[in-house]
């Protein structure tokens, strides 16, 4: 089980504190036999219950994340709308697309850059990971938790000017702002409104009608990608890119509604398949080839 404070941003009051007492592990029984020998009754019972609460709610919560990682599956699945393309030409106001918003892991905690560093997060640590968040090996987590590490590894792809994983929000940004030059950055992203009934899951796989078409300023030109991958707390994979892009509302069959990011690029994107030119026709490079960006992922812009 991870560190209570490792994982969690804890106050330690100055008469006592846990996190001197057990810096990298969860307290076993002898250590908090020895506590109690070493500390008045009050602070002592006080402490006492307040660490096997949280040592119970800790559990609870690395327990939902193996769930919500098993859940998620891969997020780019064949028919996800991260990876149905499109031409530029056919996003106008009436036209018509069948996409799927796959639904996204919830719950999965965004750590601090301090917690997350002091994680392990590498292929060969797979074991020391999968132990220290209870995920049985084997197990369609532990499927997702090296899939996300081998795709964190893998060489980078050519034409792609950098590549990174971001292990916390604070990374994710300083990559984006290094990149772009400039801390004065925002970042794009997908937003999927209530269905008609009233529901805010995201919607099925179904057939969705084009309402308006805005195209956004990209100052440079130039921008950063950060797509969600699946792990037990916030990874996102981050990488430079050049495209137009679009704020597109987009109408569903079931009354559901999303203001969707829309990226054409008009490069031969590394991103894009080959057999994806050949099934629209076209050859790389020749039109400019969209795709909306999921709702969990974010496309950063010079202000």
């Amino acid at each position: 089980m991870f560190s209570i404070c490792l994982l969690l941003d804890l106050a330690c009051a100055p008469s006592v504190s846990f996190c001197m007492l057990f810096p990298t592990k969860t307290p076993s029984q002898k250590q908090l036999n020895s506590f109690v020998l070493t500390t008045n009754k009050k602070v002592q019972r006080e402490y006492i219950d307040y660490i096997q609460d949280l040592i119970s709610s800790l559990t609870r919560i690395i327990g939902k994340q193996v769930g919500a990682i098993a859940a998620s599956g891969y997020q780019y699945q064949r028919d996800s709308v991260g990876s149905t393309f499109f031409l530029q030409h056919d996003l106008y106001p009436g036209s018509k697309m069948t996409l799927h918003f796959s639904p996204t892991a919830p719950g999965v905690p965004a750590l601090t850059r301090a917690r997350a560093d002091a994680i392990p997060f590498a292929s060969a640590k797979i074991r020391e990971i999968l132990a220290l968040f209870s995920i049985p090996a084997g197990s369609p987590a532990a499927d997702a938790v090296r899939f996300t590490l081998a795709e964190c590894e893998a060489p980078p792809v050519p034409g792609v000017a950098a590549q990174r994983c971001a292990t916390s929000p604070e990374a994710m940004v300083d990559f984006a702002a290094s990149w772009l030059g400039t801390r004065a950055i925002h970042a794009g992203t997908t937003r999927l409104g209530s269905s008609r009934d009233g529901g805010a899951a995201a919607p099925p796989r179904q057939a969705y009608v084009v309402e308006s078409v805005r195209p956004l300023p990209v100052v440079g030109r130039d921008m950063v990608a950060c797509h969600s991958l699946p792990y037990p707390y916030a990874v996102f994979g981050c990488h430079t890119t050049t495209a137009a892009v679009f704020r597109v509302a987009l109408a569903g069959a079931d009354g559901s509604r999303a203001e969707a990011l829309a990226a054409c690029h008009k490069d031969a994107t590394p991103g894009i398949p080959w057999p994806t030119y050949k099934k629209l026709g076209v050859t790389p490079g020749s039109v400019a080839v969209c795709h909306f960006l999921p709702q969990d992922g974010k496309l950063w812009m010079r202000n």
